[in-house]
């Protein structure tokens, strides 16, 4: 790996840690709002709480219309082991459960708990700060499932399963991952400007459930602001377990790959996870809301960057789960004459809202408002003439144009076999093409078309099963009659003794027949 090797200073003091670079990126504007200022949106006139604003299941709602509710009450319990539960954001009254919009790259609708607002916003009796030194990590962790707390950097997944560690799995390090490399995206930058306190009591209650002592927390060195508050926050806590890195700022280091390989050197299995050698990451605002459910404060709101050339003052904004995104556009003085699209997420790896009617959800990390200049025409695309600038760009050290020509053949095998799973669909293949050809889109595709293929096998696998194993059963029926009509003097549904009856040795032999048949024609499942 080539290295860019560059000196941390943290305080004055010499450098605690040599940082690296991970493979390809580029190098992006930044188009960064002023994280010092932090709005409160008002209560909406109604609040939209999606059941599956997560990764995992969806949560199962424990409320009904007409019910009353508070400020942080909980109205959906999680469904399983990966899932989160749901809160309520207000004080107010549930109107129904019903089907809604919400942000999704397809459009879709799903279901959804409506809150009409009593405009009193009254909570629920908080209980007394309890110090997470005096529980175990089994509590811990399920004080943050019992809060909702997800992943606040998009991926949504739930905090609780990733604070929980196999015996096999040695946890070395936990990494906070405060790196907004996508242009614009500013909402970890504004929460550790304006309470790095919090963040830092995250880190000390994750590192406590994961027992381990070395937690990284990682800012882009062009957020002097943010490196500063972290660094007086640390300080301030006196805890030498938690070390502040400043990395480069170079998309997409946010990533959680990209990030390890850039502090540690280590590379994650292109089939692991973090955990898998050592390491466990969260974001920023994860950790803050960590810290506010030993306080008995649910994940009821969250920081959004409401920002781009379509909308009249960029601000990052405190705004409750499930309030329409249309009223943080009004928030931020309406739209501009030229807007185009609006997006949820970054301009590299977010997806084009349908409508401003969809609530925020626990992964609204940004609304984009676009404009004609920033959107590629559907028709730029040219050719591909073979420049390999995707592959320098790529950080998985994929081939793109390979995977490109083997996607447009239909070629999914092969596909499969240039390890089209390792992308993470970053966009740095679409940006540096000068052909402007939608690459992560038809990776997007392949993968899909590969999941589909994958689940037809294994519906054909179980139907071929079910078939086998009923053959096998109707088998050893038959044979039975057949044993029992070659025994003399012994009617149909006899019971015959065991020293004679011959129906024992027969069914067995039906039945490892048909199993060996089986397994000779698919082994068994994984």
């Amino acid at each position: 790996m080539e290295e860019q090797v560059e000196q941390i200073e943290q305080s004055g003091a010499p450098a605690r840690r040599r940082v690296g670079r991970f493979d390809g990126g580029i190098v992006l504007p930044g188009h960064k709002t002023d994280g010092g200022e932090l709005l409160a949106a008002p209560i909406p006139a109604e609040i939209v709480l999606a059941l599956h604003q997560h990764f995992g299941e969806p949560a199962l709602p424990c409320v009904a219309p007409g019910q009353r509710v508070l400020r942080g009450e909980l109205i959906a319990n999680p469904d399983g082991h990966v899932s989160a539960a749901l809160h309520a954001s207000t004080s107010g009254v549930v109107r129904a459960i019903e089907d809604r919009p919400v942000p999704h790259p397809s459009g879709r609708v799903a279901r959804c708990i409506v809150i009409e607002p009593d405009g009193e916003d009254r909570a629920i009796d908080a209980g007394p700060a309890v110090d997470f030194r005096r529980l175990g990590p089994a509590a811990l962790r399920a004080r943050v499932r019992a809060s909702g707390i997800v992943g606040l950097g998009g991926a949504a997944f739930p905090t609780s399963v990733k604070l929980t560690a196999r015996a096999d799995m040695h946890v070395q390090t936990l990494i906070l991952n405060g790196a907004e490399c996508e242009p614009y995206i500013s909402c970890d930058a504004a929460l550790v400007q304006t309470r790095p306190e919090r963040v830092v009591r995250g880190a000390q209650i994750m590192l406590h459930a994961l027992q381990v002592n070395e937690c990284l927390i990682a800012v882009e060195s062009d957020r002097v602001d943010a490196g500063r508050a972290l660094e007086t926050a640390i300080e301030q806590a006196g805890d030498e377990r938690i070390e502040l890195v400043r990395v480069a700022a170079r998309y997409p280091e946010g990533g959680e790959r990209q990030l390890i390989q850039a502090l540690t050197g280590r590379e994650v299995p292109s089939d692991g996870l973090p955990i898998d050698i050592g390491f466990v990451c969260q974001n920023l605002g994860t950790a803050a809301a960590v810290a506010d459910a030993l306080e008995d404060r649910p994940l009821t709101s969250r920081i959004v960057t409401v920002t781009g050339p379509g909308v009249r003052v960029a601000h990052n904004i405190e705004a409750r789960i499930g309030t329409p995104v249309a009223d943080l556009i009004t928030l931020c003085g309406g739209y501009a004459d030229d807007v185009q699209r609006l997006v949820m997420g970054g301009p590299m790896m977010g997806f084009a809202l349908p409508t401003d009617a969809v609530p925020v959800v626990k992964a609204t990390n940004c609304i984009l408002a676009l404009t004609t200049p920033l959107l590629r025409a559907l028709d730029d695309e040219q050719p591909c003439i073979r420049c390999n600038e995707c592959a320098r760009a790529c950080p998985a050290r994929l081939q793109p144009q390979e995977l490109y020509r083997h996607t447009r053949a239909g070629a999914f095998e092969q596909v499969q076999a240039l390890h089209v799973f390792d992308c993470i669909e970053c966009g740095c293949c679409d940006l540096v093409c000068p052909s402007h050809i939608p690459l992560a889109q038809a990776f997007r595709y392949a993968k899909g078309e590969l999941w589909a293929e994958e689940r037809e096998r294994q519906r054909r696998q179980v139907a071929r099963l079910r078939y086998e194993l009923r053959e096998g059963r109707m088998a050893a029926a038959e044979a039975e009659r057949r044993a029992r009509r070659s025994v003399p003097g012994q009617a149909e549904g006899a019971t015959v003794g065991t020293e004679v009856d011959p129906r024992a040795q027969v069914i067995r032999e039906a039945v490892e027949r048909t199993r060996a048949k089986r397994e000779q024609r698919d082994p068994p499942l994984a």
